[in-house]
């Protein structure tokens, strides 16, 4: 059976978020307001190519994959980023949160890009919510810390933007929005996994004392278009 988390973005856009899915043939991305990721099939050598011929000079994606890659003709990678791929392992038992967090929606939109903003847990835009079930933690009708979902690949849904205001760091509020989201999940049917960077230990404590379990390594490369190849 194939792995669809070796390339996730591509098998989310094909599967659980093929709502969200723009594209042709088999090249597929999302709009940039929801996220830059884009895929193709990972022994597809013209993917980039195609990409270059759909976009506008100056757009950015994200494309993740595990192995190491050149900069492609036409692209120029912003930022590389190592990380790693962690799947909620089979037999855990999340407990239910004493932090009860709330429902976001649209109407928070505004608040969540400034959130994420200032946290940096990954790219957020305005539409980032569609990806769906959003939820936080407000202090003095301010949102302080929020996580939700991003990709959806068969039957595993990724945790995503799990961020804290630096001023509410220490009460507990990542913790249980993660054993939030990971009853909910698991609730669905589905089974939890996320990425983080390689070098953020401080989330990395978190995810393996919730019970997540390093799945593979992830390279993460932002790039934007040039005008001309």
């Amino acid at each position: 059976m194939e792995d669809g988390l070796y390339n996730p973005v591509y098998n989310a856009l094909l599967s659980g978020d093929a709502r969200l899915s723009i594209g042709e043939g088999i090249v597929k991305y999302f709009d940039e307001q929801v996220s830059p990721f884009a895929g193709f099939p990972q022994d597809y050598d013209k993917g980039f190519d195609d990409l270059y011929n759909l976009l506008p000079a100056g757009r950015k994606i994200l494309y993740a994959i595990p192995e190491k890659i050149k900069e492609p003709e036409g692209w120029q990678v912003v930022a590389e980023m190592e990380g790693l791929q962690f799947v909620f392992a089979e037999g855990s038992n999340p407990v239910e949160p004493s932090i009860k967090p709330v429902s976001l929606n649209v109407k928070n939109a505004e608040e969540m890009v400034q959130l994420a903003t200032l946290t940096k847990p990954g790219p957020f835009g305005l539409r980032t919510i569609e990806f769906g079930h959003y939820h936080g933690i407000f202090e003095n009708n301010q949102l302080v810390a929020m996580t939700g979902q991003r990709l959806h690949v068969d039957n595993y849904t990724e945790i995503s933007a799990v961020c804290t205001h630096p001023n509410y760091l220490g009460k507990g509020y990542a913790a249980a929005l993660m054993l939030y989201q990971l009853s909910f999940i698991r609730n669905q049917g589905q089974q939890a996994f996320l990425h983080v960077r390689k070098d953020n230990s401080r989330a990395i404590a978190l995810y393996e004392r919730l019970g997540f379990k390093v799945n593979r390594g992830m390279n993460f490369y932002f790039m934007k278009r040039r005008a001309e190849k």
